[in-house]
Formats: C-alpha cells, sequence, structure tokens
C-alpha cells in the first residue's frame, strides 16, 4: 500500500516537495529491510494477544510418538497452545500489502496465493488433530499423505505454469533454464532461447512440462520437509530465517541485470518484488521465534509451517534458484530424508529402524543431547550451508 501510494501520487509529492522525503519506499532494498522490520514488530505486538486466545480456546499440542521415552521428555510441551503459524502468515501477508507492488506483479500475486493456499491446507490438517486430540479414539488424526501431497502438488503445478509463463514472457531466455551450480548460464547478448542455446550449449532451457514438474516437485518437497523440521523449540523458525536472508541476497542478483551478469546466473526482470517478500519472512520467523525458543510459549503447527516451506520453494523457482535451494535447505532435506529412510527401511527390513526416532533431530535427543543444543547445532549447519550457497553464486 505505501509502495502503490507512492507511486501513485510521486507527481503530487514532487510538487510539494514531499517526494524525497518518501521516495526511499520505490526502492525494493528499502522496502525489503522495512519488510523485515515490520513484519516483526507485528508478530511481536500480536504475540501476547493471539497466545492468550489460543490458550483460552484449548488449541494446545499433544506430541505423541510411537518412543516413550521420548514422550516422556516432550510431556512439558502437552498443552502448549499450537497454530501459532497464523501469526506468521498474518505478518507475511500484512506486509506484502504495505511494501510491495500487489496491484500489478503477478510475482506477488503468485506468492500470495501460495502463502494462503497452504496455510489454509495447514490449518485444516491441525485442526483434524485438534479435533482427534478431543474426542478420543475413532476420530480421524489429520490429512492423509496422499491429501497433502495433493493439495501441495496441485499448487505447485497452478503457480510453476504460471512462473514459465511470466518467465517466458521476461525477455531473457535463461530466466527459463535449469540454473545448475558451477554453469555459467546468463549470457547477456542473447534474446531468444536459440540464440542462448548457440552460445551456451551447456545451459538446458525448460519447456513447459519440464518447468512445471520441476517446480511442482520442489514446492511439495520443502513444504513437507519445514513441516517435518518443526519438532524442536525454536528449530523451524531459526532454519527458515537463515535460509530467508540469501533468498534476499539470491532475489536481488537475479532481478538485477548488472549482478546477474557479473554473476552468470539467470535474470529475472520481475524477481525485483520478491526480495520484499522473503525479508517479511525473515522478521516473522524472528518475532515467532521470540516466543518459540525454549520453553516455547507457542508453536507454529502445520499452518506456518507449510506455508512457510511452500513459500520458501516458490522464491527458488521463480528466481531460477532450485538447484542451489537443495543447498541451502539443507537442514529441511536431512529431516525429511531421515523420515523416509525410516519408514522405507522399517516396512523392508519386517519392523526394523535406522535411526532411534524420526525426523533425525529426535534420533539427537534420543542420543542423550539436550533439545536446545541440537537445535542450535542445526542452526549451524543451516547457516553453514547458507555461505556455501552464496559462494556457489560466484564459482561458475
Amino acid at each position: 500500500m505505501l509502495y502503490i501510494l507512492t507511486q501513485h501520487f510521486q507527481q503530487w509529492l514532487d510538487d510539494v516537495g514531499l517526494f524525497r522525503v518518501v521516495q526511499v519506499f520505490t526502492q525494493v532494498e528499502f522496502r525489503a529491510v522495512a519488510a523485515a522490520l515490520v513484519s516483526f514488530a507485528l508478530v511481536l505486538l500480536a504475540g501476547p494477544r493471539t497466545i492468550a486466545w489460543l490458550t483460552r480456546r484449548k488449541i494446545g499440542d499433544n506430541p505423541e510418538t510411537y518412543v516413550k521415552e521420548l514422550n516422556e521428555k516432550n510431556e512439558s510441551k502437552r498443552g502448549t497452545p499450537t497454530m501459532g503459524g497464523i501469526l506468521i502468515v498474518g505478518a507475511i501477508l500484512v506486509t506484502i500489502l504495505l511494501f510491495c507492488d500487489f496491484v500489478w506483479s503477478r510475482y506477488v500475486h503468485l506468492a500470495i496465493v501460495t502463502l494462503l493456499w497452504l496455510a489454509a491446507v495447514g490449518s485444516f490438517d491441525d485442526w483434524l488433530k485438534l479435533n482427534a486430540a478431543r474426542r478420543g479414539p475413532g476420530t480421524r488424526e489429520g490429512l492423509y499423505a496422499w491429501e497433502k501431497l495433493l493439495f501441495q502438488f496441485g499448487l505447485g503445478v497452478l503457480v510453476s505454469w504460471m512462473l514459465w509463463r511470466l518467465n517466458s514472457a521476461s525477455g531473457s531466455p535463461a530466466a527459463v533454464s535449469l540454473n545448475l551450480p558451477f554453469q555459467r548460464t546468463y549470457e547477456p547478448e542473447t534474446r531468444t532461447a536459440a540464440e542462448l542455446a548457440v552460445l551456451n550449449p551447456a545451459v538446458i532451457t525448460l519447456g513447459l512440462v519440464a518447468f512445471t514438474a520441476i517446480g511442482a516437485f520442489v514446492i511439495a518437497l520443502f513444504s513437507n520437509a519445514v513441516n517435518l523440521t518443526d519438532g524442536l523449540d525454536g528449530l523451524s523458525a531459526g532454519t527458515v530465517t537463515i535460509a530467508a536472508l540469501v533468498m534476499i541476497v539470491l532475489c536481488f542478483v537475479a532481478s538485477n541485470q548488472t549482478a546477474a551478469g557479473f554473476l552468470m546466473v539467470p535474470y529475472v526482470p520481475g524477481g525485483k518484488e520478491l526480495m520484499v517478500i522473503a525479508g517479511a519472512m525473515v522478521g516473522a520467523c524472528l518475532g515467532f521465534l521470540w516466543f518459540n525458543a525454549h520453553p516455547a510459549s507457542v508453536f507454529m503447527g502445520d499452518t506456518g509451517s507449510l506455508a512457510l516451506g511452500g513459500l520458501l520453494a516458490y522464491l527458488a523457482v521463480a528466481i531460477r534458484a532450485d538447484v542451489l535451494l537443495l543447498v541451502l535447505g539443507g537442514v529441511f532435506l536431512l529431516e525429511a530424508g531421515s523420515v523416509m529412510l525410516q519408514v522405507g527401511f522399517f516396512k523392508i527390513s519386517g519392523g526394523k529402524r535406522i535411526f532411534r526416532c524420526a525426523p533425525i533431530h529426535h534420533h539427537f535427543q534420543m542420543g542423550g543431547l539436550v533439545e536446545t543444543k541440537v537445535t542450535i547445532r542445526l542452526w549451524i549447519g543451516a547457516g553453514l550451508l547458507a555461505l556455501l550457497t552464496l559462494a556457489l553464486l560466484k564459482l561458475r
């Protein structure tokens, strides 16, 4: 809204001498920083009342695993308010409306759709789990895995199809390419995909089907991966904060023709507004971490984790950093991979397990590490992967 108003009344503001005061709202770098600060403040201000409301409504978590010892460790968390993701989603949405070009930018429209779609799926899943905890055995305990995947892949297909159309029309043929590490993807003298293929034959230009398939897979994967990471106080909020900080840099590089040319990555002209959304994610997650740090006063639930993972993946797909996201989001993939390995090996071996408990953060807990140490060490891992991601930008 502030960006839209500044743009709309630019001439009048200039005539009365006020434009130089508010012109910072036209600068995307300032808006990204402002989005982080405002979303942080929104969560901080709304947090106490929201937590109190969730408590009054008895919207509490009931952590339960197949490991008795772990259940005993988590006994103190029983009844802690969940669905706190409404704080994160609400803050990001309000901040987008304040600082983004939500009228003309299709990239912003798709980000809002991704955020609200996955938040709705997560909220329904949380509600089913809470309803089951209240009514007891025989009540459905959340969405089935195939139902979640259906909604996630459905969103991924829709969003990725639209992104392919937007990126194809951007005038940058590399905007629909497969951006691989160590590969020089961007060629400033090209005008078409055919010219790009001649001048840089190593670049893989994606058609509609391939682009959509990869995008849908990445969005569904990270939506679930962040959801599985959300098992310890502060773990998801902290790791998403680190990833979103790097995503601000990646969005800046991709949307700046000079920077994209220098680092030889795909140039995506419309991606500049996505910096603001990544900034909003940073602020909202930091604000939530204020309440979610050990011992947590509130959990984000599927409402927040599904939305954050999907939105992070959407940003990566839009700016052609989906392969880099596999490095940046390595902690999320470690968590998701541990679950898949555990379940697969359990079925194949007839009841044996690789880990003491999955996701892997519980395996570390069961090994004797205290919760805060597991969380901080995974944060450190996320930070190192963030540095590696930034290094891979230059290694072409």
